[in-house]
Parts: structure tokens; sequence; C-alpha cells
């Protein structure tokens, strides 16, 4: 399961990258937030939602990230699986300039949180409590 968490939780750090860069495009081109790209975005946080539910799944077996910080963990994960749909709410579907900057933000911005969540050993390994 270890191995299965990683690399959903690699693919949402990829995938975060990807949105940022899109919207940097879709914003650099003066064009509108297509439908695809709000598609992207509900697949986005279906991942993490996923993710999410693979961590649950190793909690109850009885494994835990390495800092023991369960409560953090489920946070951040409820944040990156609702910030983008919730970014879409707050916008009420606007799909101007200002809205592909928006999304170019939090997608890097989600990007470097998940990077973070890395480093504070969240996500990668997860272990037997001691």
């Amino acid at each position: 399961m270890n191995a299965i968490h990683e690399i959903l939780f690699n693919m949402h750090i990829l995938y975060s990258l990807a949105l940022g860069i899109w919207a940097v495009a879709i914003a650099s081109r003066n064009q509108e937030v297509s439908g695809n790209y709000v598609g992207a975005v509900l697949t986005y946080a279906g991942l993490a939602i996923v993710t999410l539910i693979v961590g649950l799944v190793m909690l109850a077996m009885g494994l835990q990230p390495r800092s023991g910080r369960i409560v953090v963990y489920v946070l951040y994960m409820l944040w990156l699986a609702v910030m983008m749909p919730g970014l879409f709410s707050l916008m009420r579907g606007r799909d101007d300039r200002t809205a592909a900057f928006a999304y170019a933000v939090l997608g890097f911005f989600n990007f470097s949180t998940s990077l973070s969540m890395i480093q504070r050993e969240l996500v990668i390994p997860w272990v037997e409590p001691l």
C-alpha cells in the first residue's frame, strides 16, 4: 500500500504543476478557461480524494506517517481536494484571464504544498508506530 500511496501522491504533485502551467498558458494567450480545464480540476480533486482514501486505509491497517502527524496529513489532503473546485465556486464560473491567473497561482501553491508534505514526512514513508 505504501507504494500505491506514493505513486498516487507523485501523480498528484505532477498534476498540480501541470494545472498551474496550463493556467499560465491560458492567461498568457488571453483565452477563456475552457470546460477542458474545469474537467481537469475535477480530475485533480478526484485524485486527491483517492490518495486520501488510500491513506485512510493505511491508517486502518495500523500504519502512520513517519512524523506521526496524522491529523495534519488529513487536513492537508482535504485542503488539496477541496481548494481547486472551491476556487471555481468562489469565482462563480468566471472564465476570463483573471480566473486563469487565479488557477495558476493555486496550482503552483498546491504543488509547493505537496512538496512540503514530503519534506515534513507526512506522505513518504508510512511506518508502523513504535
